[in-house]
């Protein structure tokens, strides 16, 4: 039973088993995505080296930064749907060591070729990674409790940035030279290889179910299966089985333009902004890392923020749309700005608030309203439409940056795309029921 409608003492044991899980699940996840994103968006400040070194144009970045999305969503479902079969602990490690080492090799790229298949390996690695830890969490906690714990686990995002950034600058200016490799090789070695690790605690640490927890009592057990079982019954939610029924569901292709203009939008933050803070005239690697940081400082902070006002009303849809529009904004002010590094460093941090402050009520839509098979596939096809967007949207960027020498263009793309995502989020969602609403 839900603890909104249990009985003083019965709430009071939900709340600490749900304390239990969360601290349980929840840090390592945090962990284990940090790693992840950080391989994912290293390129970004790894950009302001190899790009010279190399001679890569910006048509040649955002091909392979498109690539990573594509190996992705050509895998994504895939990966979820197996991952029911076979349970998180198999999943998450087999993912997190490939990506590992595919993210670590690429510190030793030559030419073109090197770059695109590093880039699309390292998705196809990834893929099932996000949508997996959703569906893991939906065993774990019901939809009223899953939007703080979703952003708790998102915050990831944020804080990858906020540390990847620095120290990539660190490492780029401190290790160029080192055993005869450049500043961008060696961040590429020093931020890939941990995740092997990891990856192997990840198998060790994570139980797929909560009827294998060894970590909870019997009470606690038999507490969460009863709250969950009955979640569905006591908030009127109609939820789908089967992957058709979804696919039918007019919500089910709002969630998916949100979900390309946040990924797309996410990408173009982690890919963009240090060459948006260099073209600003910082020419200096570590300041450009710790100015890039600070949308994600920003973002975290609004994450949490905003995921616990969520919770609070039971409300996803506006909170979600509300933070979209905000960040689509500040992408459309950008181009305005350009050249002011102060004034672009606001609009980023703009960016970074109402990007990051939506993922927490958006990515606990989907599994309001589908379970079993349909939520392993439906999540999939909702964060697969993202990475497609994913895909294209770099290569958009980059092409037409390369030929006018300016971002302006991808700026107002990115926000165009977040605003009429946010809009249809709202129109065709209405329908959901109160905790998706």
């Amino acid at each position: 039973m839900s603890a909104a409608h249990a009985p003083g003492s019965v709430a009071a044991e939900l709340d600490e088993t749900y304390r239990v899980v969360s601290r349980r699940l929840i840090p390592f996840l945090i962990v284990c995505y940090i790693f992840a994103y950080i391989d994912r968006s290293n390129i970004g400040i790894a950009k302001l080296g190899f790009m010279g070194q190399l001679g890569f144009s910006e048509a040649v970045y955002g091909l392979a930064g498109g690539l990573f999305y594509l190996g992705y969503s050509l895998f994504e479902v895939p990966s979820n749907l197996w991952m029911k079969r076979i349970g998180a602990r198999l999943t998450i490690a087999r993912i997190m060591f490939l990506w590992s080492l595919f993210s670590a090799a690429t510190a030793f790229m030559l030419f073109p070729w090197h770059f695109y298949t590093l880039r699309f390996l390292l998705g196809v690695a990834e893929a099932g990674f996000f949508p997996g830890v959703l569906l893991y969490l939906s065993y774990w906690a019901p939809a009223a409790r899953r939007a703080r714990m979703t952003a708790q686990f998102m915050s990831a995002m944020a804080l990858a940035g906020v540390i990847a950034n620095p120290i990539g600058g660190v490492i780029m200016s401190s290790m160029d030279g080192l055993g005869g490799l450049a500043g961008w090789q060696w961040l590429f070695i020093v931020e890939g290889l941990p995740g092997c690790a990891l990856a192997i605690m990840a198998f060790f640490y994570l139980t797929d179910r909560p009827a294998e927890a060894k970590w909870l009592t019997v009470r606690q057990k038999a507490l969460l299966e009863e709250d969950l079982s009955r979640e569905a019954a006591a908030n009127g939610v109609q939820k789908h089985t089967r992957i058709i029924d979804a696919v039918r569901d007019p919500r089910l292709y709002s969630l998916a333009v949100m979900a390309m203009a946040m990924i797309s939008g996410l990408a173009g933050l982690s890919l963009w902004v240090p060459t948006i803070i260099r073209r600003a005239g910082i020419e200096d690697v570590l300041t450009v890392g710790l100015l890039s940081a600070l949308p994600y400082v920003f973002g975290v902070v609004a994450q949490q923020l905003i995921a616990r006002s969520s919770d609070r009303l039971q409300e996803r849809r506006w909170h979600a749309a509300g933070a979209g529009l905000f960040g689509a904004a500040a992408w459309l002010c950008l181009p305005l700005v350009q050249g002011n590094l102060v004034l672009s460093v606001v609009a980023a941090c703009c960016i970074g608030i109402g990007m990051f402050g939506a993922t927490g009520p958006f990515w606990s839509l989907p599994a309001t309203y589908l379970k079993g098979t349909a939520a392993a596939g439906g999540i999939a096809i909702v964060t697969t439409c993202g990475a497609v967007a994913g895909f294209f949207s770099p290569i958009i960027v980059g092409w037409v940056s390369e030929r006018t020498g300016t971002l302006a263009f991808g700026q107002v793309y990115f926000g165009t795309l977040l605003a009429i995502g946010a809009i249809l989020l709202v129109l065709l969602s209405r329908s959901a029921p109160k905790a998706a609403s």
